[in-house]
């Protein structure tokens, strides 16, 4: 392929290689070329002309495919239009002559079809350029238009096109002959050619005014009837013909109004026109005479349809501003069209004819007006909607019969109601919170009028009326329960209206089916209502005859919409449904017979209803209550028996009846009813294969019952269309796509199913065929084999005796069915059976291969693939495929061989890769035959689509056949004519199936790799440029699997522009696969993607041609793009790929980007309403009033005309809002100067382009602040979402400017401004609590400092508080009760996270010095130093007043969670009214709230509790303690709280032990098994509260009472440890470990104190005498437990175990984190205290392993570091052994002995621990601890002594100074020791080493100030040892000491040449000396008298030290005192 990457054709290459290859080779050349002329220098271009011109114009005669030609004409027009042009003429004519030439044949005619698609280049690119020459052009093209056949003839129409739109107006001459020579083809029989006409005119109609004027009419009129029997394609494209001139002829061009004199034509007149299209097709006007107006027959649905489409083209181009200002016009016609008696001719017509309405009011209103636009259209067509009732009451009412058209005029009314309600619904429910005005604007009394149509004579209106105050109680949450309540107040008192209670039930019903969808959800007493009226209904229908049906109808209605509510409110009204349900059905057989015996026709129908209803109701619980589904339940559910009954009038009823009873049955399980399995299959087999029904009804189940990727043979991919709520009605099945609400009221409550806007239920007769399938499908596979084959047999004969059309709906009916119970014996993992039943199923299946009808065909194929996966045997596999081959080898009809080839791709789908591989060559070799057969495009598809399937299915094993496959797959792209779309569809989806077969290989490089990935890209390319939609799409899918596989290989520069532009296709498709590339591409080059997007719009800025598309890319780029997408799509799919595009994007560029990012959140917001604008105006401008609202909206009306786009919607904007939050998260990951100021600011500094978060604050603000202050409630949860994220983040960033002061405190008005609205009485509980969140944020983030600042926040939450405290019986309740529980709990739980906070602030301050207050003047007496610091207990004040209340309300919160905790089985004990804060109804729902709140609340009432001595000082108001579960407290406002029954007042002890149980309880309960999702600092809170809760000295001893309570704690605190890592969690339980050991200690002590009298006190604390610790029992045995598990995960080598393990080597000590440095130190410090919790005995029985791991510890830890500091775990260790040998059990007898030897081997443990890295300090520490500590008689014995001594005498010798110094210290500490016995051998070993290295420092003298100090450390030591000596000593001591010291003297010189160091010691020597003197006159002076040089040394000295100035005399006698530090200092002192 490379060599095709030349500027000239290279012909040696070309002629080398094969024939087949050479399109592809030249196809790849012209691409090369196409990209290469446009960038390439003119120069060299004009040199090659000639020689390209020739190579080119030769190309047009070797017949080029269609893709060729089209690059082939686009190159030689850019040729042109780059070099000289003087060719051009002559190149004209050539083309001219080719298409002169009178040759027919088809070999010439690609030549023919490639000249035409040159001419219509050149005009294109060149246009005027070409001049006169286009008259003769345009003749030409128009006599071959004669004479083409129809590829040619769609070919010349696109080239005229091209011509058209080139010239412009300059071709005005021969725009007549064009348009006489077009009209005639848009009747033409080729789809194709109707599509080409179609857009030729669009062209021409832009210059050609004549079109939109005087043959305005013939234009429609050839539209309409080119839209009889067109293609969806054909649809398209003559709607937008004909409504864009609709549209040019309302509002004409101004060039072209200007040059003729144009009678401009009336909207009226336009409307005229297209409605005669709707109401009567294609048939002419009317000119006919009478018989037309009689009616005759329908209009043609295509027509409608198509007409439908144009009516939205018409509005679309007029635009969204011209809907606004002629709305009322527009809807009044679309009204009135669906009034129209033609339009409505039978039910079905006139369901159709709403549709196409509907549809065209959703996509005009829904897309083109912004949410201002929408609430004045949703006014217009209230009153639209008031008008026509007006009209119906009147007739109604008139019953003196004069009005006559009346009862038309009712059944016409109710149609335009139902499109006229269903708008409304929908407006309302997008504009969702928007829509407010709406309802509360009195003078729309929008509410009034749907409910005045619920009175409506006609059921149709009345549901959709009940389906729009749905949509509006969906919309707007705060109406739904005062609608329940007003429709239960008229249903009441309208009772003997049949049409009021038929009107009421509905829209009680909706209103039900309508709470799943808020989330706040309707007070529990609204249910026991709705019963009520339902019971009533009930049994008040036998009273009245006229109202029996109605009533039964309506109460059995209410009842199935009552269970949509769930088990939680069903539960309570089970038994009498029960009941009910029984009343309705015969008891028994006899009364089933005595009852068909009796009884006239109506009372049968009133019977029938009511079964129905009860059935539907029994569905309806089925469905919504399957937890209330027991097997009691099941039983009296089945009473029901089949019912058959004649008379044609009950026909209804009785069908009615059966499709309730399948409905049920398919959702209980099938082994409830197996007794009845025959009766019922009778029933089902006979419903489906029509035996009772003489109409030839068919299910609507195939489709999707078929595999969805068939949907290219069966056209359902209609279905993924922007229109496909209308092009339903042309699908072939009965009835399809005429779903309504009349056709089963019932669907009125239940889920709307997925993608659908309005529940549409299909008429009666098809929805009982589809129930029959589906459960059939569910009950065969529970059948014996034997009725299956029975069944299969009578199948076979029903279609043998069926004829014509009703064969065919017999046939596709029997193979729904099959094909729903092939499916279900799949899903059960069931065989088909035996050989009789599989030959049976197989000789139906393969009757069906042959069958005309491809839906039937389809089917069949799909069963065979579905009998072979069930059936599963290789050789019933192999004689099916086998079959099928044979059939294909001899078939030579068209039907046959697509319907075999379908059946192979099905095989090998259902039975996969393995299973059907020895068939694999077979099956491909026969499928790329038929695919290359020319002659027929419908077997290449379906052989296409087969072999799609088969490469799919075989992953790895095709990679043999790929080559083959591919170059089939490329030359037929090249070669298939365009318009077989199909046949390109399937190419597609081969070549993506084929890149995921070669996969990731194709990143290789080697020669076969290199092909097949240039065959795919060339493929591609090809797709890319077809001009159908769906092959474009296909082509993108392929694109996005090769970016996949071999992203190098992707060239994005071309793809990502083309994908933007796919953006803004009209097909649905295309967009979906366009998003979900970019989406994939993103999510790994986002920033190239963004730039590429940006390139294309530069571009498009620059180039004349932009026009041609309408590419909306601004500087905000492809996100600016994406948002406004979300704006107008409403696909589900889609819009979630845009959300994810964007988050992917936002992913990767919003830190680096982030201004833009920031920018386009902020644009998206600050879209909201004027209203809002108001508001927040004044907010902003609190003290600049004057700034009125006019400004404001001046300010608005202009910003609307510049932009004629809608404004972002609410949907977007609450996206915006999330990603500002993420944008918070990402740059909190990214980098910390985001949130730093001062460094922010730097960073600016240095470099301007530089974007830290910290410099948008005021923006985040605002935008939060925009979006907390919506009218939207999901947006207001965003806003203050962001709020929160905002305060938490940058609260403790500080304002550099003002020290002290933090960069949010400017905000304050703000948020508090944000905060006010979500506090008023109306707003949603949910928006409350989370307001709530985010003021304790707020308050505890310490932001602000003034108290009367905060008081603005505080006093919202006071406010709240009051509310909770009015108890639960608020008068007006709007919500369910759950959610006033999630209100008053988050009240509850944000004043307990700012208590929490207060008290820390409080303690934190106690715990500083009091510093002295500065007073200033006008300071008040409760604020400290005016509003700079807080006086430490401001916020407590806050908080103090409310604190009585506070915390009886936190108690209560925790007693209602503590209950709710409980498991199941002790559901019985729960209070039967609820508790404080929840109602038993709603105990399910409550859960969660509690789950999220309790937590910070147990952590207050743990602070309240240890704070108040449990409540004994409750403060004040509480003068008596409360008691807590019992009684009606007073509150401070003298509330009264509802808590039990009274009972009298418990002791204070007996209080503080129920609130330790609840909190203890609470805790343990949580920390037993936190779940995995529960966020830390729940755990976290829990923890601290047991900390704060041990502080208190009565929870320390109820704690140490009940021993078994902390054991239990302490497992579960180990627990916890093993499932939850987070450090902090760790560091937390140790605390709460260490304080209940403590508590246990102190009451250890207590009862020993108390025991000291007596004698037994040796036995008190654990162990007892026997020493015996009971795991389970024992606290201390589970804080070893719980110790041990945490120093072996530190420090894993600590373990014995993990020491002798085989794999175990020894390593060098580990370094710990900080955290794990601490956790190790506090685990230790606790394991030391634990013996003193026991026994003697006991405590012999653990020693051993505490003393084992601190050594261990100590071994682990103790590492030299290179600063020289002590890891935190040795002091630990030393405290710990210090503690050990001191405490008093040594001195117990009885262990005496025990104790000895411990004491002993813990010396040798760690004399023993020397590695090369130990820290030999610390070792020498515990080893001096040990002997300092310890007795003589202990650590007095040899082995010890001399272990100690050597270890000494190792570090006297160390080479460090600091080891050394050391050393001395210790030493010094080990000869001092009071016990002579213990010091004088170390005495006796260790001093001459000493001295000895003292001497030696005479010659080395000190050079390193650490030497120096190791030295004077060393002289303490033997001035120590000379205090020591006795008298009689003491001379030889001090001939030591004295001759010692004065060698480090120096004479005069040296010592003014000595390094510092040097001077030191000679000054430290001589004032020792000088203080040794004076010390021991007598002994010095002998010392001095033996040696006279000494003595002048030391007198030289003196002298020399004198003579200094005074100054430096007096400086160094001060020097003395101060002693030399040593250099090591450890945390903690031992001695």
């Amino acid at each position: 392929m490379e060599l095709a990457h030349s500027l000239l054709l290279n012909e040696d290459a070309l002629a080398q290689i094969t024939e087949a290859k050479r399109p592809v080779f030249i196809f790849e050349w012209l691409r090369f070329l196409n990209k290469v002329l446009i960038t390439a220098n003119k120069v060299d271009v004009k040199e090659k002309q000639k020689k390209l011109v020739e190579q080119l114009t030769g190309l047009i005669t070797c017949n080029p495919g269609p893709p060729t030609r089209k690059l082939l004409a686009k190159n030689l027009a850019t040729l042109y239009s780059i070099g000289d042009t003087f060719t051009v003429f002559q190149t004209l004519d050539k083309c001219n002559d080719i298409i002169r030439n009178k040759d027919d044949t088809p070999a010439y005619l690609p030549t023919k079809l490639a000249a035409v698609a040159c001419v219509g280049a050149f005009y294109e690119r060149m246009g005027r350029m070409l001049g006169s020459s286009f008259p003769e052009t345009i003749n030409n093209l128009l006599k071959a238009l004669k004479s083409a056949e129809s590829q040619g003839r769609s070919e010349i129409l696109l080239s005229l096109q091209k011509v058209l739109s080139g010239l412009g107006s300059a071709a005005a001459s021969c725009h007549r002959d064009v348009y006489k020579n077009a009209r005639s083809l848009l009747t033409d029989r080729s789809m194709a050619v109707r599509c080409a006409v179609a857009k030729c005119l669009l062209e021409l109609q832009a210059e050609a005014v004549f079109m939109w004027t005087a043959e305005l009419e013939n234009v429609a009129t050839l539209c309409f009837k080119a839209l009889e029997g067109s293609t969806y394609g054909v649809r398209v494209a003559v709607s937008k013909l004909l409504g864009t001139v609709m549209a040019s002829a309302l509002t004409p061009k101004q060039a072209a109004v200007m040059r003729q004199n144009v009678k401009r034509a009336t909207l009226e007149e336009v409307l005229e026109l297209m409605s005669t299209g709707f109401l009567r097709g294609g048939s002419g006007f009317l000119k006919s005479g009478g018989e037309m107006l009689k009616g005759g027959a329908s209009v043609s649905r295509e027509v409608r349809v198509g007409v439908t489409q144009a009516y939205v083209v018409f509005v679309t181009t007029l635009g969204g501003q011209w809907l606004e200002r002629n709305f009322a016009t527009f809807l009044s016609h679309v009204l009135e069209l669906v009034a129209h008696p033609r339009a409505t001719q039978t039910h079905v017509e006139a369901v159709y004819s709403r549709r196409c309405v509907s549809f065209a009011l959703r996509a005009t209103l829904g897309g083109l007006l912004g949410e201002k636009a929408q609430i004045a259209a949703a006014k217009e067509i209230c009153q639209a909607i008031s008008k026509q009732m007006r009209a119906v009451e009147a007739v109604v009412s008139d019953s003196s019969g004069e009005n006559k058209g009346g009862a038309a005029d009712v059944s016409a009314s109710q149609h335009v109601m139902v499109c006229a309600l269903k708008e409304l619904g929908s407006l309302v429910q997008s504009l969702s919170a928007t829509a407010s005005p709406l309802i509360q604007e009195p003078s729309i009394g929008l509410l009034e009028t749907v409910s005045s149509v619920l009175l409506h004579p006609s059921m149709a209106a009345r549901l959709a009326a009940a389906w729009c105050l749905r949509c509006v109680a969906v919309a707007l949450p705060y109406q739904l329960t005062p609608l329940l309540e007003r429709c239960a107040e008229r249903i009441n008192s309208l009772k003997s209206s049949p049409e009021a209670v038929s009107g009421y039930s509905f829209a009680l019903a909706a209103l039900l089916g309508g709470v799943h969808q808020c989330p706040l959800g309707i007070p529990h007493s609204k249910g026991k209502m709705v019963v009520s009226i339902a019971e009533d209904l009930l049994r008040s229908a036998a009273q009245n005859s006229r109202l029996s049906l109605h009533r039964t109808q309506a109460g059995w209605l209410l009842l199935g919409a009552l269970m949509t509510l769930g088990s939680s409110l069903v539960r309570y009204h089970l038994p009498k449904m029960l009941l009910l349900w029984r009343n309705v059905f015969p008891r028994s057989q006899k009364e089933l017979e005595a009852e068909k015996a009796r009884g006239d026709s109506f009372t049968w129908q009133v019977t029938l209803e009511g079964r129905a209803g009860a059935l539907c109701a029994m569905r309806s619980f089925v469905a919504h209550c399957p937890e209330l589904l027991t097997e009691d339940v099941i039983l009296v559910l089945l009473v029901p028996a089949v019912v058959k009954v004649h008379g044609a009038h009950l026909k209804a009823s009785a069908a009615m009846v059966r499709l309730r009873l399948y409905d049920i049955l398919a959702l209980l399980p099938p082994k409830t009813y197996e007794g009845s399995f025959s009766a019922l299959l009778r029933e089902l087999v006979a419903e489906f294969t029509l035996t009772d029904n003489s109409a030839n009804t068919t299910t609507s189940l195939l489709r999707s019952l078929c595999h969805y990727d068939d949907s290219v043979l069966m056209g359902s991919w209609l279905q993924e269309t922007d229109h496909k709520s209308i092009e339903d009605q042309l699908q072939p099945n009965s009835a399809s796509g005429s779903g309504a609400l009349e056709h089963d009221p019932s669907s009125i409550y239940l889920r709307v199913p997925a993608g659908e806007a309005i529940p549409g239920p299909l008429p009666l007769g098809v929805s009982v065929i589809d129930a029959s399938v589906a459960l059939f499908g569910v009950v065969f596979p529970h059948v014996s084999f034997k009725h299956r084959l029975q069944m299969l047999d009578h199948f076979a004969e029903c279609i043998k005796q069926a004829k014509g059309v009703r064969q065919q709906a017999v046939q596709l009916n029997i193979f729904t069915a099959v094909l729903s119970a092939l499916k279900g014996l799949a899903e059960n993992k069931s065989t088909l059976g035996l050989e009789e039943v599989r030959k049976s199923a197989l000789a139906l299946v393969m009757g069906a291969l042959d069958n005309p009808n491809p839906i039937l065909r389809c089917a069949a194929g799909e069963a065979l693939g579905r009998m072979a996966q069930v059936v599963g045997e290789a050789t019933f596999i192999a004689s099916m495929a086998q079959h099928s081959f044979d059939k294909l080898k001899s078939a030579r009809d068209v039907v046959s061989r697509t319907g075999h080839s379908l059946a192979l791709g099905c095989l090998h789908r259902y039975v996969g890769g393995i299973g059907s591989g020895q068939h694999l060559k077979t099956s491909v070799s026969i499928l790329l035959a038929l695919a290359q057969d020319g002659t027929s495009h419908e077997v290449q598809t379906w052989a296409l689509h087969s072999l799609a399937l088969i490469v799919d299915s075989s992953g790895p094993m095709y990679r043999g056949y790929v080559e083959p496959t591919l170059s089939l797959v490329l030359t037929l792209l090249l070669t298939v004519p365009p318009s077989h779309t199909e046949v390109h569809q399937c190419l597609g989806r081969c070549l993506g199936a084929l890149i995921t077969t070669v996969g990731p290989e194709l990143q290789g490089n080697s020669a076969t790799i290199s092909t097949i990935r240039s065959s795919c890209l060339v493929g591609c390319a090809i797709m890319q440029d077809h001009s159908d939609s769906l092959v474009q799409a296909a082509a993108i899918s392929c694109l996005q699997q090769l970016h996949m596989f071999a992203p190098r290989h992707v060239n994005l520069s071309g793809l990502v522009p083309c994908l933007c532009v796919h953006l803004c296709s009209s097909h649905l498709l295309l967009r979906r696969a366009a998003v979900a590339c970019l989406r994939q591409l993103v999510q790994r080059e986002a920033a190239e993607v963004c730039e590429y997007a940006m390139s294309l719009a530069k571009k498009n800025g620059d180039s004349k041609e932009s026009t041609t598309i309408n590419l909306n890319i601004t500087e905000t780029g492809l996100e600016g793009v994406l948002f406004g997408m979300l704006d107008r799509e409403t696909d589900r799919k889609l819009c979630s790929d845009i959300h994810d595009t964007l988050g992917h994007m936002l992913c990767s560029l919003a830190v680096e980007k982030l201004s833009h990012w920031l920018k386009l959140c902020k644009d998206v917001l600050a879209a909201s309403t004027g209203i809002q604008r108001l508001s927040r105006l004044k907010e902003d401008s609190e003290k600049k009033d004057e700034m009125d609202d006019d400004t404001m909206f001046t300010g608005l009306g202009e910003d609307d005309k510049s932009k004629p786009s809608v404004a972002p919607r609410w949907v977007t904007r609450v996206f915006a809002a999330d990603c500002l939050c993420r944008i918070i998260h990402l740059c909190e990951n990214a980098d910390k100067n985001h949130f730093d100021l001062a460094a922010a600011r730097s960073v600016k500094a240095k470099n301007p382009k530089g974007d830290l978060l910290v410099l948008h604050l005021s923006d985040l603000i605002r935008m939060a602040f925009m979006a907390a202050t919506d009218h939207s409630d999901q947006l207001r949860m965003a806003g203050l979402q962001a709020l929160e994220d905002i305060i938490k983040k940058f609260a403790s960033v500080p304002e550099p400017e003002f020290p002290g002061h933090v960069i949010l405190e400017q905000y304050q008005a703000n948020v508090g401004a944000a905060l006010r609205p979500a506090f008023s009485p109306d707003t949603p509980s949910d928006i409350t609590a989370k307001a709530c969140q985010v003021c304790s944020a707020w308050i505890g983030s310490g932001v602000v400092s003034d108290l009367n600042d905060l008081r603005r926040v505080h006093n919202l939450l006071v406010s709240s508080l009051d509310k909770v405290q009015a108890g639960k019986s608020s008068s007006s309740q709007l919500y369910s009760e759950s959610a006033t529980t999630m209100e008053k709990l988050a009240v509850l739980k944000a004043w307990a996270e700012v208590y929490v906070v207060a008290m820390k602030i409080k303690k934190e301050a106690e715990s500083k010095p009091a510093c002295p207050l500065r007073s200033s003047e006008d300071e008040e007496e409760d604020v400290g130093d005016e509003g700079d610091v807080l006086p430490p207990d401001s916020l407590i004040m806050l908080v103090q007043p409310e604190l009585p209340s506070l915390s009886r309300l936190w108690l209560a919160a925790l007693r209602d969670y503590a209950l709710l905790t409980l498991p199941a089985e002790f559901a019985s004990q729960l209070p039967p009214e609820g508790g404080a804060f929840y109602t038993p109804e709603t105990i399910d729902t409550a859960r969660l709230h509690y789950r999220t709140s309790w937590a910070p609340i147990l952590h207050a009432v743990a602070l309240w509790l240890s704070n108040t001595d449990f409540g004994a000082l409750g403060g004040p108001e509480e003068p008596q303690p409360a008691p807590t579960n019992t009684g009606a407290t007073m509150g401070p406002a003298g509330q009264v709280f509802p808590q039990g029954p009274p009972t009298p007042n418990k002791s204070h002890d007996e209080l503080v032990k129920d609130r330790m149980h609840l909190l203890l309880g609470v805790s343990i309960e949580f920390l037993c098994f936190p779940r995995p999702e529960e966020p830390i600092e729940r755990v976290m809170s829990c923890l601290k509260a047991l900390c704060t809760l041990f502080e208190s000295p009565r929870a320390r001893k109820h704690i140490a009472e009940d021993q078994l309570l902390a054991v239990e704690l302490l497992n579960v605190l180990h627990r916890l440890l093993l499932t939850r890592d987070p450090p902090s969690i760790q560091l937390q339980v140790t605390a709460v470990v260490q304080e209940a050991i403590r508590a246990a200690h102190d009451h250890l002590e207590q009862l020993r104190s108390a025991e000291e009298a007596g004698e037994s006190a040796g036995a008190l604390g654990e162990g007892g005498e026997a020493g015996e610790l009971q795991p389970g029992k024992s606290l201390v045995f589970a804080a070893m437990e719980l110790l041990v598990f945490l120093l072996v995960r530190h420090l894993p080598r600590v373990s014995a175990r993990a020491a002798d393990s085989p794999g175990h080597l020894p390593s060098k000590p580990q370094q710990l984190s900080e955290h794990g440095n601490r956790l190790v130190a506090a685990a230790l410090s606790i394991l030391a205290e634990l013996p003193a919790l026991c026994s003697p005995a006991g405590s012999m029985t653990i020693l051993p392993t505490v003393l084992f791991l601190i050594c261990g510890v100590l071994r682990e830890t103790a590492v030299r570091t290179l600063d020289g500091s002590v890891p935190l775990p040795v002091p630990a260790a030393l405290q710990g052994i210090k503690a050990i040998i001191t405490s008093p059990l040594g001195r117990v007898e009885k262990t005496q002995q025990q104790w000895t030897s411990l004491v002993r081997s813990s010396l040798a443990s760690v004399l023993e621990y020397s590695q090369p890295s130990t820290d030999e300090v610390s070792m020498l520490t515990a080893i001096t601890l040990f002997l300092v500590s310890a007795s003589a008689e202990l650590v007095g014995v040899t082995p010890l002594q001399n272990g100690c001594m050597e270890r000494f005498r190792n570090a006297l010798n160390s080479s460090d100074p600091a080891v050394q110094g050391r050393c001395y210290q210790l030493l010094l500490s080990v000869f001092q020791h009071s016990s002579r016995a213990l010091s004088t051998p170390y005495i006796h070993a260790l001093a001459p080493l000493l001295v000895e290295k003292l001497r030696a420092a005479e010659h080395a003298r000190p050079r390193t100030h650490a030497e120096l100090q190791a030295l004077q450390e060393g002289v303490k030591v033997l001035e120590g040892l000379a205090a020591l000596g006795e008298e009689q000593n003491r001379v030889q001591l001090l001939a030591l000491l004295v001759p010692t010291l004065i060698s480090y003297l120096l004479d005069e010189n040296a010592f003014s040449t000595a390094p510092p160091a040097s001077k030191g010691l000679h000054e430290f020597a001589l004032q020792n000396l000088m203080r040794i003197g004076p010390l021991y006159p007598a002994a010095f002076k002998t010392v001095i008298g033996a040696a006279p040089e000494l003595k002048t040394r030391l007198e030289n000295a003196i002298r020399a030290n004198q003579a200094s100035s005074k100054a430096k005399a007096t400086a160094r006698q001060a020097q003395p005192t101060v002693q030399a530090t040593p250099t090591i200092k450890l945390k903690t002192t031992f001695f």
